[in-house]
């Protein structure tokens, strides 16, 4: 059974930095895809980056210069560092994981990934 546990979450002032972890626990491969996804309430659930087992990522353009997605596969964590924070990128922050090759221009797409976890709130005041 996979698991993906979020946290790092919280509130912070604009200009500020949070850092995401997710831990990934039961994963069925070793060829994957892990993205970090977010929702804020009443829009639809939107790409952030992505990160392969090559190594190669992927940022939505309005993280671009901000964020940086990074894993540790000694520690099965997926990171989401993220710099410079808007009010706009308040939303609920959800890591996703996903066994099977995805092309690299889908990678930002929520149906693209089986696995999700269950979420960590990063709010920004302005």
């Amino acid at each position: 059974q996979v698991r993906l546990v979020e946290s790092g979450g919280g509130e912070v002032q604009a200009g500020g930095s949070l850092r995401l972890s997710c831990v990934a626990s039961g994963y069925p491969g070793t060829r994957y895809c892990m993205g970090w996804f977010r929702q804020a309430p009443g829009e639809e659930r939107e790409g952030v980056a992505s990160i392969d087992d090559g190594g190669i990522t992927a940022y939505a353009d309005s993280v671009k210069g901000r964020f940086t997605i990074s894993k540790d596969n000694a520690k099965n964590t997926l990171y989401l560092q993220m710099n410079s924070l808007k009010p706009e990128d308040t939303a609920m922050y959800y890591c996703a994981a996903d066994p099977g090759g995805i092309w690299f221009h889908q990678r930002l797409e929520a149906r693209r990934y089986n696995y999700w976890g269950q979420g960590t709130q990063v709010t920004v005041s302005s």
